[in-house]
């Protein structure tokens, strides 16, 4: 059974895929990013399904999306929290998005139950509007 730790690191990981990547997921688990909010962005799902699509979503604008430059501040059995980096191209704009993200993964029967993410919404806001 993996923890916390081995569930964010293979989440981490699989973000080019997505099926794989939602698989970690509970049925009733959580993928959020509450701080897009206020760019009027909804960016939570619930479920493998709705995960797969919200980071298939992800990928079609920026299909270079790696996380890299992991550090963790927080890593008990069923919990762990840790920043990690992105640097890729947006399809769309053709600007660079180069975030850092500070994750908190709650994991429960080997699966992720709930992972929060906060962002810099001003460098995602920059990356992803047109000029």
């Amino acid at each position: 059974m993996k923890n916390a730790n081995q569930l964010l690191h293979a989440y981490l990981a699989n973000i080019q895929n997505p099926s794989a990547a939602a698989a970690l997921f509970a049925d009733d688990g959580v993928l959020e990013l509450p701080t897009l909010s206020s760019l009027d962005i909804n960016a939570r799902a619930v479920g493998p399904a709705a995960i797969e699509s919200f980071i298939g979503g992800l990928l079609k604008n920026v299909p270079d999306f790696r996380f890299k430059d992991v550090r963790l501040f927080i890593d008990t059995e069923d919990k762990v929290f840790g920043e990690y980096s992105v640097e890729a191209k947006v399809l769309s704009t053709g600007k660079l998005y180069k975030q850092t993200y500070a994750g908190m993964l709650v994991a429960e029967n080997g699966k992720i139950k709930h992972l929060r993410e906060a962002l810099d919404t001003l460098a995602a806001a920059k990356a992803f509007s047109p000029d």
